[in-house]
């Protein structure tokens, strides 16, 4: 076995660290002028620190002779240029290096011990008062909790990237609330995966086949399937999977999962349904939400309206046009409203151009003239500004028409304080996942009307659940698909493309006498893609009068050589290739000013939700922080919230769902095969406002045109609507 060899030194500056695993590549100053390049899953170490490192030199094809350190120890410094550096790093809120000169400069060798003692002496310094000071005292606190959490988790055998969120949960109660359930790490700490739980849950002693680690490992799988759309999990598959997951014998560990699932469901966590002879179980909320959603829809349904309308008067008036600039409405159109008005949930379905929009305009009108109360609404802020645009009428998303209340964690308005409106219209409904259903349904009034607003065959909700399919599947809702084509969407090769793919035509590059707004490059090379990106950005996009911020690259998956990773790091090389010390690096993503970035988690306590789409507008590499614009208001984030941000110069086109934009570019290539389906180009073309640029290969493309299965979603909401399923 090779021996240690140690080295000990002061940092001088860290050249990369990433949060998910710690690892850390850093310059150390040795004793006179010699430096060492270090590597290795270390501590949240800072520049100026003074450590002992254990471990072996190697030799790096790419970057040479450095040390890689298994084991540190690293001491406060006690030097005047390891002051300023440590001071200087941003680890502790309201100092930078600014402030750092300043404080070691007044207090030399003896400024930690005065931060730690004597705060109030920090007033003596230029420029920093009374709120500065308890910005550093509060800062200097948690960091030592923090540390103490960081030697806490690394004896653990887990990642310390997660210190700083886990001290947020749950403050000084850290280390003993990890040390009576590790597991809950993996719900309540977004980020920290079930493996790594599970990997500090056996180094503190739990038994692999335990009842606490066998109950935890069915929970997170049956959270897991989630990420698929599913919302219950099929009994058998559930326990393969679980065994899989906890690297248990099947054979051996039969009756443990026996007894962990009654365990679960005596404890009322989870729910067993019994469908067509096959069990299914899933977590207790999610059968109590897709249950709410099909009794408050069949509620509503047998309600009457709270108003009754001239039914034969509005119809008289749809047929009639007021002046030449008015559009009639066909009969698919006029059907819809009609029904809109008559029942009290609809749902308006339709591809491109087949009058959506129009349909809502109409209706809108004779809600005005009868005074009728009511609401439009979007799933995303991108969604909401569109149905504005086109109907002229204010528009909320669902989660501000809801009014979420972060002291409560819930929506103010739910079955105690109903909204109050009359008509709820809500656009982009496939979007819309089961948990944001329920939701909505909780919070309407009895009497009134919802009508639900959407195309059907795009992609499903990015959340759990089929609401938007589920529910016209069921036929217990009046339902209207809008099939007619206007003549002047007819022009557009993007809407004829569009119609072309859902019905299972390869699109075509232009048509007679049709907008030249469509283009497909044909290409077998996928690392050729970015050569196509930077060439479109820099002369194809201009001869269409399009601003590359007006644009998006589309893709279905985020890893791969056309993958939303890879594509963003190229596009920000191509778009915004700024250079200075305005930027933050985390988990090997560099954000600079300017960047194009997307929130990927709901963040109820900012009020930005996944798929929100920001421009960073200020980072202060001091503070460790930055400002995102979104749309309507302006976010600050925390170095160790930056992981809920991604760059969006390319997005998944799940990510897509409910926004426009003037030109998408949308690279399909065989790598992408385990998603390529129909919906997924479906949704992708129709992204688009002004062009669509396809690039790929034939065959991926005509392979996601004939697949038109889809992933089937195990959910139950049309059972409960149709029948009188129960649970066990």
């Amino acid at each position: 076995m090779q021996s240690l060899e140690e080295l000990t030194g002061t940092i001088d500056r860290l050249l990369f660290q990433s949060p998910e695993n710690g690892y850390t590549v850093f310059i150390l100053q040795l004793r006179g002028q010699t430096t060492a390049t270090v590597c290795g899953n270390l501590p949240n170490i800072q520049p100026g620190q003074q450590v002992t490192l254990q471990g072996a030199w190697t030799m790096h094809p790419k970057f040479g002779k450095q040390f890689e350190a298994k084991q540190c120890t690293a001491l406060l410094p006690d030097t005047i240029i390891g002051l300023k550096k440590y001071l200087g790093s941003g680890l502790i809120k309201g100092i930078g290096p600014v402030y750092a000169e300043k404080l070691v400069n007044k207090f030399g060798t003896q400024v930690l011990q005065i931060i730690e003692a004597d705060p109030s002496q920090l007033l003596k310094v230029d420029g920093i008062g009374p709120k500065r000071v308890e910005t550093i005292i509060t800062a200097w606190k948690d960091q030592k909790e923090i540390a103490n959490i960081m030697v806490f988790l690394q004896g653990k055998g887990a990642s310390t990237a997660f210190a700083t969120k886990i001290y947020k949960k749950y403050g000084q109660q850290s280390i003993a609330l990890i040390q009576e359930n590790p597991y809950r790490l993996a719900e309540d700490i977004w980020g920290v995966g079930f493996k790594m739980a599970d990997g500090m849950a056996q180094q503190m002693g739990f038994d692999k086949n335990s009842l606490k680690r066998i109950r935890a490992g069915i929970s997170h799988t049956l959270s897991t399937t989630l990420t698929q759309g599913h919302l219950y999990s099929e009994l058998t598959e559930l326990k393969s999977t679980t065994v899989e997951l906890l690297e248990l014998d099947a054979d051996d560990t039969e009756q443990q999962l026996k007894n962990a699932l009654h365990d679960l469901y005596n404890s009322g966590t989870i729910k067993l349904i019994t469908h067509e002879s096959k069990h299914f179980v899933t977590l207790s909320q999610y059968y109590f939400c897709e249950k709410g959603v099909a009794q408050k829809l069949k509620t509503l349904c047998e309600r009457p309206s709270s108003h009754q309308f001239d039914l034969r008067a509005v119809y008289d008036q749809l047929r009639v046009a007021k002046n030449d600039h008015e559009v009639v409405l066909n009969d698919d159109q006029l059907d819809g409203v009609m029904s809109c008005l008559q029942n009290k949930v609809n749902v308006i379905t339709g591809g491109p151009g087949t009058g959506k929009t129009t349909l809502i305009k109409k209706l809108l009108h004779i809600l005005d003239d009868c005074k009728i109360r009511y609401k439009l609404a979007a799933p995303t802020g991108r969604a909401a500004k569109r149905i504005m645009e086109g109907t002229g009428r204010h528009a909320l998303t669902i989660h501000r028409l809801l009014e979420f209340d972060v002291s409560t964690m819930s929506f103010a308005h739910n079955e105690q304080n109903a909204l109050n409106v009359q008509f709820l219209i809500i656009d982009e409904a496939s979007m819309i996942d089961i948990f944001l259903a329920h939701a909505i349904v909780k919070a309407l009034p009895l009497d009134a009307h919802l009508i639900l607003i959407g195309d059907v065959d795009q992609l499903p909700s990015v959340g759990a659940g089929n609401f938007l399919n589920d529910v016209i599947a069921s036929e217990k809702v009046p339902c209207k698909r809008l099939k007619q084509i206007f003549r002047q969407a007819q022009d557009s090769m993007i809407i004829v493309n569009a119609h072309r793919v859902n019905n299972g035509e390869f699109p075509l590059s232009s048509m007679p006498e049709s907008k030249k707004d469509f283009v497909y490059i044909k290409e077998e090379n996928p690392e050729l893609v970015k050569e196509h990106l930077e060439h479109i950005y820099a002369q194809g996009l201009r001869r269409f009068g399009i601003r590359p911020d007006e644009s998006i690259v589309l893709v279905p998956m985020n890893r791969g050589l056309v993958g939303t990773h890879k594509l963003n790091h190229d596009l920000q090389q191509f778009l915004n290739p700024k250079t200075g010390e305005n930027q933050l690096m985390h988990s090997g993503t560099t954000f600079k000013e300017g960047d194009r970035v997307m929130q990927i988690r709901n963040n109820y306590d900012k009020h930005v939700f996944n798929g929100d789409i920001g421009i960073v507008d200020v980072i202060d590499p001091q503070e460790r922080m930055l400002t995102v614009q979104f749309p309507d208001m302006v976010v600050e984030y925390e170095y160790s919230e930056l992981d809920e941000l991604v760059l969006a110069y390319a997005v998944s086109i799940h990510k897509s769902q409910g926004s426009e934009y003037n030109a998408a570019i949308i690279p399909i290539f065989m790598q992408h095969f385990t998603l390529l389906q129909r919906n997924l180009i479906y949704t992708a073309i129709t992204r688009a406002k002004k062009l669509c640029i396809l690039i790929g290969q034939p065959k991926a493309i005509a392979m996601a045109i004939k697949n038109n299965k889809g992933l089937l979603r195990i959910t139950f909401l049309k059972e409960f609507l149709t029948t009188d399923l129960q649970c066990r």
